[in-house]
């Protein structure tokens, strides 16, 4: 039996799966569950300690290995359940070394079960390259950063992503232009904290610089997209991209977190509630039909309804369409687990007031789209979504292809044609 990974959290978790599928099963394991974890929540830790035990369940007889954000920052609670056979690093687990020293370890018995390096101690990143079209996935991530320079209050990333490194550009250029040759219509940019790219490599270039670079030299992609970034950190050249090239996409994913000034620097952003609006004011002028999506916690320690009702505004104050709720949760070790807590209630009923908002603002945008033609990205049979990122009704076309079509109608959840 071939190598099994269950991710949890990011999309660059979900795009190092596959990095760790291959390598593992170069190495030689079979029968092997790999957990790929996630620590942004503690809610995140307990789905994964769930799924680790009933897929001991289901499968007594395979070895579950984890790793990710969670198995770096908690490596000792996960090798402490009697279902974990191995806790592999968050660097680690990229390495082909670790997956050999799993397999040895195996085949030997061995008890150790952590295998987890230093983090912190890690300072260049290599370039991965996903065989995409092999595991059937209709966009493909390129990892182009990793890590974190930055220390927000709520935040334990860091600890299980490490400081800021970048992948050089000619090696994503080359990348890229790799997954085209392939038949990858879309290309994703992935990382940590995408907007810090480069501040490591000689000349420092930014991601705006990538992005040109990429669009340039890799003339026949069709359609690239940007993950999550932090507004405050977009360059000029990021902003000409947008602004002038058409195949880089109209959709932008926001890490805002709040709507609050006050929250707002308790978190230790770097950015204000007027910075938040001012960026949106000034990608919809240069490309107006821009889709925002944002990510916003609710019940950050200190809060109040004051506070959050300024979270809550935002949504139509930015325009944003797309929300990714967080309830705050207190991770052990980070600044804001120290703060006055927000009672449980309150956070849970803040974010259910928050995803009520979001689906309200993803209504509106479905509707307006309405009598538009649009090129759908194929992702299985039946599905596509625009360049906005606007999930659509679509049958009979082949998975990974790129058609026009007229939108008809909504459901208010999806597009039709």
């Amino acid at each position: 039996m071939s190598v099994d990974v269950v991710t949890f959290g990011c999309r660059l978790n979900a795009f190092e799966a596959e990095v760790i599928r291959g390598k593992a099963e170069g190495a030689g394991l079979s029968d092997t569950i790999v957990i790929n974890s996630c620590a942004v929540t503690n809610e995140a830790v307990t789905q994964a300690r769930q799924s680790i035990r009933k897929l001991k369940r289901e499968r007594p007889s395979a070895r579950i290995v984890v790793t990710g954000c969670a198995a770096q920052t908690q490596s000792a609670m996960f090798a402490e359940m009697a279902e974990v056979d191995r806790v592999v690093g968050n660097d680690d687990k990229m390495r082909s070394e670790a997956w050999r020293a799993a397999r040895d370890a195996f085949d030997l018995g061995d008890s150790e079960k952590i295998a987890v390096s230093d983090i912190m101690a890690v300072k260049e990143m290599a370039p991965h390259l996903i065989d995409g079209r092999a595991s059937g996935l209709p966009r493909v991530f390129v990892e182009v950063q990793n890590g974190c320079d930055h220390r927000c209050t709520f935040c334990i990333i860091p600890y299980g992503r490490g400081n800021s490194r970048s992948v050089p550009m000619g090696a994503v250029v080359d990348q890229v232009r790799t997954l085209v040759e392939r038949g990858h219509a879309e290309i994703v940019l992935t990382g940590v904290d995408l907007t810090s790219y480069g501040a490591d490599l000689p000349g420092a270039p930014k991601l705006g610089m990538l992005t040109k670079q990429i669009l340039r030299h890799v003339p026949q992609l069709r359609r690239l997209r940007i993950s999550s970034i932090d507004s405050i950190e977009a360059d000029s050249d990021l902003l000409d991209a947008i602004a002038d090239d058409v195949r880089l996409m109209p959709h932008l994913h926001l890490s805002l977190q709040s709507g609050d000034d006050m929250i707002l620097k308790r978190m230790k952003r770097r950015h204000s509630r007027q910075d938040a609006i001012a960026f949106c004011d000034q990608v919809r002028r240069l490309r107006p039909d821009v889709v925002f999506g944002a990510d916003i916690i609710a019940g950050f320690p200190t809060e109040t309804e004051e506070m959050f009702a300024r979270s809550l505004d935002l949504v139509e104050a930015c325009g944003l369409t797309f929300l990714h709720v967080f309830p705050y949760s207190p991770r052990p070790g980070t600044p804001a687990a120290r703060m006055p807590q927000v009672a449980g209630g309150a956070i849970k009923e803040r974010a259910k007031r928050l995803r009520a908002a979001g689906e309200v603002a993803l209504r509106q945008r479905l509707q307006a789209e309405i009598g538009a033609t649009r090129e759908v990205l194929i992702e299985s049979e039946g599905q596509g979504r625009t360049e906005h990122y606007l999930p659509v009704a679509i049958a009979g076309e082949r998975v990974g292809s790129v058609v026009p079509r007229m939108i008809i109608g909504s459901d208010g959840e999806r597009l039709a044609t």
